[in-house]
């Protein structure tokens, strides 16, 4: 789909459009206002992921009568919950993830906005979730950053990916007891700092490939960003670690083809010059994968995005046919996969280093994002 059109936002203090997610002053506990210079100093010192949230959330609410309202940005605070509340019983929650970069000139962009809009609104659909107008969406994103503008690192250190992860989220807020879609949901978005997922330089990771478990079946919610997706995936991901593995290699039901490396798209480099990727029905459709869909070309590849057998993936890293291997995601951007194990077989792609394709579209989309390029796509929203 096209980028979405500008939001038609008027200029105020934050830059809020009234009708839809203006600044209120919310009364909170003094611990959870805005932070001092000296705290959030501390936490852009040292953001890790997900460790430290800035001082706004956006929120909205829907009711089956009067469809969505109440849309604002406010403090950050706790959230006070019936223990009925739907959400905790019947599991229908949607999430997403996206970041803001702040460039040179200091100036603020939010990466492929409506492409995560886009998302939650499928993701919404499959679980009985109202849709959040995919305008609503990007508008709450981008002036919940300006609200918390100063909670955007300044790329810093050798590698220079700091960045404000961005996590929107939607959930059944409805007391009751009965399986039914709720008739009232809350829509959050929050923000964290977030630091360069390598800290000690990019290194390649092993994946477990997985035959104990699966992730997701035709019909199944495999291409929503829903909670229970990730909940059913953690047994699988301590048996890899116990296995000496950083993450799993999922498989589909029939335990015949490739599908998702963890919680991101898998993608091959081959010897004939493709950049192949699973398709499938049951895997996300990530935006980061997309992203470098479009860039391959740029780096002498052919995107092709069709199933993989697992049988084809081992011959051709046994063959040499394989001779890259990543994942791919917006926390990490591009991990190297450097090897396999199947069951006791170690499976080591080619020389089981990143190899060049792998780093050269990594650099090439954090250049994008962090505005070292140009992005000759529209792939950047600013913020203000």
């Amino acid at each position: 789909m096209g980028e979405i059109a500008d939001a038609g936002l008027t200029r105020t203090s934050y830059h809020f459009r009234v009708t839809s997610f203006p600044l209120q002053s919310v009364p909170v506990h003094p611990e959870k206002g805005p932070s001092s210079d000296e705290r959030r100093a501390a936490a852009l010192a040292d953001p890790g992921f997900g460790r430290h949230f800035s001082d706004h959330v956006a929120r909205a609410r829907w009711t089956s009568d009067g469809g969505w309202d109440d849309t604002r940005i406010g403090r950050l605070a706790d959230l006070a919950m019936h223990p009925a509340s739907a959400v905790m019983h019947y599991g229908q929650s949607i999430f997403e993830g996206l970041k803001a970069y702040r460039h040179s000139d200091d100036s603020i962009w939010v990466f492929r906005p409506d492409r995560n809009a886009a998302r939650f609104a499928r993701s919404a659909e499959r679980l009985a979730l109202p849709v959040l107008p995919e305008e609503l969406f990007v508008d709450s994103v981008v002036q919940l950053v300006a609200a918390d503008a100063a909670w955007v690192p300044t790329p810093s250190g050798p590698d220079g990916e700091q960045s404000l992860y961005l996590r929107p989220v939607m959930y059944a807020s409805e007391a009751f007891l009965g399986v039914r879609p709720a008739k009232e949901i809350t829509y959050l978005a929050m923000a964290s700092p977030a630091d360069a997922y390598f800290a000690d330089g990019v290194h390649g990771v092993r994946l477990w490939v997985c035959r104990d478990w699966v992730r997701a079946a035709p019909g199944g919610t495999g291409a929503a960003k829903c909670g229970g997706n990730y909940a059913a995936s953690l047994v699988a991901q301590e048996q890899a670690r116990a296995r000496g593995c950083d993450q799993v290699l999922w498989l589909d039901a029939q335990q015949r083809h490739i599908e998702e490396s963890g919680t991101m798209n898998l993608c091959l480099v081959t010897d004939d010059g493709e950049l192949l990727t699973p398709a499938s029905e049951t895997i996300l459709d990530g935006v980061t994968r997309d992203s470098l869909l479009t860039l391959a070309g740029e780096h002498g590849l052919t995107p092709v995005m069709r199933p993989v057998e697992l049988a084809e993936l081992t011959a051709r890293i046994l063959d040499g046919g394989i001779t890259e291997a990543f994942a791919c995601g917006t926390a990490a951007v591009i991990t190297p996969v450097t090897a396999l194990l199947d069951g006791d077989r170690d499976l080591v792609v080619a020389d089981g280093r990143p190899g060049p394709a792998t780093l050269a579209l990594r650099e090439h989309l954090l250049d994008l994002q962090f505005g070292r390029r140009p992005d000759p796509y529209g792939w950047l929203r600013q913020v203000g």
